[in-house]
């Protein structure tokens, strides 16, 4: 599929920008003046995008407009019983619970296809991350920071949880205690300390931010896309191997796929 068979008004009610340039894709999110606040169109934006981007896209940016990347959930969320069309999460909690769990499945798949091995997916953080900007910055395989980034993670501190799947990478990436610690205090988490335990691939001046995403997406798209699908694929589960020799045997298996494509290529970039 192309960028054509996305639909413009499911973007337009996300308040989301996509562009495509070859092999590389541009969200943004585009609500400055709410400071990027999401709401389920949002993620049903967001998922509209992973569902039809072309299989030539290869590397996809995730930016914001403004000074803020994302400060999390709509306020309406919490005081209205529906917000745009869609249920706040007091009317959330009156439903049926098989309805409400397929709602949150919902919003969730705006999120889970950036850690889809297909493509690569970059943050490019600015000002604050908050609860669901947070997760969003968490869904991507690697996160550029302005030196003015802020994570929270303001969820338990309001009542609820992480559900848009911040969870499992905040734990791989700092460790269960960490973790804990900053979803149960929501605590400001500055560039620096981010750097330091691992949530940022690079800080830069704001001023930076956009040319630092670009040279990493340009050194992305270089590699053979086989090799870079393949390799996401072994990172990604190397955390959950229990055992050694399951990681081994799938890095022979990932590696006879490669020597099998390569040696029957037509093209030096399969």
């Amino acid at each position: 599929m192309t960028e054509s068979a996305i639909d413009p008004g499911v973007l337009d009610r996300g308040h989301v920008r996509l562009t495509i340039s070859g092999p590389r894709a541009t969200i943004v999110l585009d609500r400055p003046d709410q400071l990027n606040a999401q709401t389920p169109d949002t993620w049903r934006a967001l998922r509209e995008i992973g569902q039809n981007l072309a299989e030539e896209v290869r590397v996809v940016d995730v930016k914001a407009a403004g000074r803020a990347f994302s400060a999390g959930l709509d306020r309406r969320l919490f005081e209205s019983a529906e917000v745009d069309g869609s249920p706040g999460l007091i009317s959330l909690a009156s439903r049926p619970v098989e309805q409400a769990d397929a709602d949150i499945a919902a919003f969730q798949q705006g999120f889970s296809w950036l850690r889809d091995p297909e493509r690569v997916t970059i943050a490019a953080v600015q000002g604050h991350a908050i609860g669901a900007g947070f997760q969003l910055a968490l869904a991507c395989d690697m996160r550029v920071l302005a030196s003015d980034a802020v994570f929270r993670m303001a969820e338990t501190g309001l009542g609820l949880v992480p559900d848009l799947g911040g969870t499992l990478p905040l734990v791989q990436t700092v460790g269960y205690s960490r973790a804990a610690e900053m979803c149960l205090t929501g605590r400001d988490v500055p560039a620096e300390e981010a750097s330091r335990v691992g949530l940022a691939n690079s800080v830069v001046e704001p001023t930076e931010l956009e040319a630092a995403t670009d040279r990493l997406a340009d050194a992305i798209v270089q590699a053979p896309p086989g090799a870079v699908r393949e390799t996401l694929a072994l990172l990604s589960q190397a955390s959950e191997a229990e055992d050694p020799e399951q990681q081994l045997a799938a890095e022979r298996a990932a590696q006879l796929r490669r020597l099998g494509e390569l040696s029957g290529a037509t093209a030096p970039d399969q």
